[in-house]
Formats: C-alpha cells, sequence, structure tokens
C-alpha cells in the first residue's frame, strides 16, 4: 500500500532533529529503474519555497532518480542561504547514492521564514541513504515510515495504492492538514509506479488527475508555498502500459488521499463534498463549487449542524455572470439528500437534515447546462482557529 509497492523503488524516513518533537522528519524515495522518467505538478503560488524553485530546474528533462522530504521547517523566504541548502540536501542524497544532484527533487514543508540547519539535514540525508541500501527498504514498512517522516499537523499517514490485472502497480503516499486550497492544496506527494511509461504520458496522466482531484480540495482556501506532486516511473514490471487505463487507476489513487487529506484536516469535525450539477461547463462548476467551500459563514453552519441553505445560495451568488451562466432564482439545494430549495423557493423542512456525522453532501443544481463537477472542503471550527493561531510559537 506505500511508495514501495511498484517493483524499482525503494524508501526510507529516519529522525534528522528538525522537528521539536524529536520524531520522524526527513524521507528519502530512490528510483532503482532501469526506467527514471518522472512528471511533477508544483504550486501556482507566485511565492515559491527553495525547493520548488529547485525541484522545477531537475523537472526540465523529465529524469528523477530520488526524491529527498524533510518536515520541520519549509524552506521558504530563506533568500541565497535556503536555496544553497536546498542544493546541498541534493548533492549530499547524490553523492551517498551515486546519482547526479539534476536528477534529485527536493521538498520541504513546515514554518515559512526559518532556515533549516544544514548540519542536521545532512546528518539525515547519512541514515537515510544508509537505510535505503538494506533490504528492508523495498518493504511496506519502509514506505510507512517515509510517509511519516514527512507528516507535520497530520495525525496519520496517507498512503494509497493499485494493483492493475496486467502486472504494473502505484504507490502513493502523501501529507497535508492545514493550508489546503488548490494550487495543489501544505501538501507533498510522492506517486510511484513500475508502469512502462514515457515521462510525456507521464506528465499528461498527472495533470489530468490533479485536475479533479487535489485542485479541488479546498479545504481552508489557503494556498502553499511548497506543494509538490511527483510521479516517479521505474519500468520495472516490463509490461507495456495502455495509457487510459493507468491514467483512470492515477486519478482513482489520487482522490483516495484526497479524501483522507480532507478527513484529517486541521480542527475539522465535517467533511464536506459540494457538487454542482447541470453547469454549463465543467471549469463554471468548479467556480460556483468553490464560491460554497470559501464562504466562513456556510462553513461555520455546519460546523454547527445548522442546514442553513440561505448561505449556499448567498455564496453562489457571488459568482460573478461572466464565470458562470446561471438563473439565481431556478436553483435547487440538497443537503445530506433533502431537497431543502427547489427553483429558489423552500422545499422541505431543514430539520430533516441531519448533520450530527462526518460526512455532508451538498447538491447544488443550476439548470443551466449539463456539466458536474465535485469539490471537497470542511466546516471552520474553534480547534481550526486555536491550531493556526498558534502555529509559529
Amino acid at each position: 500500500m506505500s511508495v514501495t509497492l511498484p517493483a524499482g523503488f525503494a524508501a526510507a524516513g529516519v529522525t534528522a532533529g528538525l522537528k521539536k518533537s524529536g520524531g520522524l522528519d526527513l524521507a528519502l524515495v530512490q528510483n532503482l529503474g532501469p526506467l527514471q522518467n518522472a512528471a511533477t505538478v508544483f504550486t501556482s503560488n507566485r511565492c515559491q519555497a527553495n525547493p520548488v524553485i529547485w525541484s522545477t530546474q531537475v523537472m526540465s528533462d523529465g529524469r528523477v532518480s530520488a526524491i529527498v522530504l524533510n518536515s520541520g521547517g519549509a524552506n521558504c523566504y530563506t533568500g541565497s542561504i535556503g536555496f544553497q541548502t536546498t542544493h546541498a540536501t541534493a548533492e549530499a542524497v547524490a553523492t551517498r547514492l551515486d546519482i547526479s544532484s539534476g536528477d534529485v527533487l527536493v521538498c520541504s514543508t513546515g514554518l515559512i521564514g526559518e532556515q533549516l540547519d544544514l548540519d542536521l539535514v545532512t546528518a539525515g540525508v547519512w541514515d537515510a541513504t544508509l537505510a535505503i541500501k538494506t533490504d528492508a527498504a523495498t518493504t511496506p514498512e519502509a514506505g510507512l515510515l517515509a510517509a511519516q517522516a514527512i507528516m507535520t499537523t497530520d495525525t496519520r499517514p496517507k498512503q494509497a495504492s493499485h494493483t492493475s490485472p496486467h502486472g504494473w502497480s502505484i504507490g502513493a503516499m502523501a501529507k497535508g492538514a492545514g493550508m489546503l486550497a488548490p494550487g495543489l492544496a501544505t501538501m507533498l506527494v510522492v506517486i510511484t509506479t513500475d508502469a512502462v511509461l514515457s515521462s510525456t504520458d507521464l506528465d499528461t496522466a498527472l495533470r489530468a488527475a490533479t485536475r479533479v482531484t487535489f485542485d479541488r480540495l479546498d479545504s481552508d482556501g489557503c494556498m502553499s508555498t511548497n506543494d509538490t506532486v511527483s510521479l516517479l516511473c521505474s519500468g520495472a514490471s516490463a509490461v507495456p502500459t495502455d495509457h487510459a487505463e493507468f491514467s483512470k487507476a492515477l486519478t482513482d489513487t489520487c482522490r483516495d488521499l484526497v479524501l483522507q487529506l480532507q478527513g484529517d484536516a486541521e480542527g475539522a469535525a465535517h467533511d464536506v463534498a459540494i457538487t454542482v450539477t447541470n453547469a454549463v461547463s465543467d471549469d463554471e462548476a468548479v467556480t460556483v463549487a468553490r464560491a460554497v467551500s470559501r464562504s466562513n459563514l456556510f462553513k461555520s453552519a455546519i460546523f454547527g449542524n445548522d442546514p442553513n441553505w440561505g448561505r449556499v445560495l448567498a455564496a453562489v451568488g457571488t459568482v460573478p455572470v461572466q464565470d458562470a451562466a446561471f438563473d439565481p432564482y431556478g436553483i435547487d439545494v440538497a443537503i445530506n439528500g433533502v431537497q431543502v430549495c427547489t427553483a429558489g423557493e423552500p422545499d422541505q423542512p431543514r430539520e430533516l437534515v441531519d448533520l450530527s456525522g462526518r460526512a455532508v453532501t451538498v447538491l447544488i443544481d443550476l439548470h443551466a447546462g449539463s456539466e458536474t463537477a465535485t469539490l471537497w472542503t470542511n466546516d471552520l471550527t474553534h480547534d481550526y482557529v486555536e491550531e493556526n493561531s498558534a502555529y509559529s510559537s
């Protein structure tokens, strides 16, 4: 179920001393080949962390031999020293694994504006490379350690996998609990596969998958500076791979991770799926759903178990007409299966809506077209505010 499920991959998770908790905080995943094809999607935030800047350069040739990730510090807005730390981290991995530093992706997560201790990072890389050279590095346990090492405010590791009946597989791990919003949503994801695919095919499949999964996770509307989703391909299965089959499996795997990220969102008491139907286009459906997901009034109501459907419509109405076409007085709304609004008027009593459970579904029918899209979010809770009011202390 981990990044080590596909053949041709080894992983490690170690303690470098970057976290105050003393927990695992540095992960390493190595592609053992024979292929070293890759694709990566980065945050669309203009304020990008040093590891994103470095890794964007690495991806210029679509080749990746290893990826090293640390928690305990974002290495963002740390100036030239921070970039040198990222470069030195890649160099340390490359030296220990006898690969090129230009083929090493670097990811960091944690507090912005604090320098990473390069000595601690380098020592962690040493320990990780020792571990990754052992037979145990290809086991599920090694993959789990790597998934645990990238956690920040996460309460549990996130892993997913898929095994094709044709002999290839996908493994994945992710971290993220806060700053979950499109533009990839603080989120680091590593996906591995032993399918036989080119870098171009991987890029096409990954962008298609992230568009309908990670880019539609909008837990708190806050975009990270470090988001990275990387797909590494070893080709070790030696099985010619159908692109359509792989793309669907990849999308399903990403959706699995999205739901795990949503379910572990900081302080959340409800997991909300907002589905907009009968929109003119897919993009318009997403735009409407996002408007609702960004409404603090709506999110607060859900936290209070209040099926206040008026807040749904009020949020829908903020979408400019050029961004989504619909008749604001012809909209239907259902919450957890109860039709509370039809054609802009009250329908079934809101008291029939049960919000006592964690899962919440909101269905918005625009009656304007034929396209449907779902976006995932959470409620706004006291615990979320408390956790994020003292993140750097």
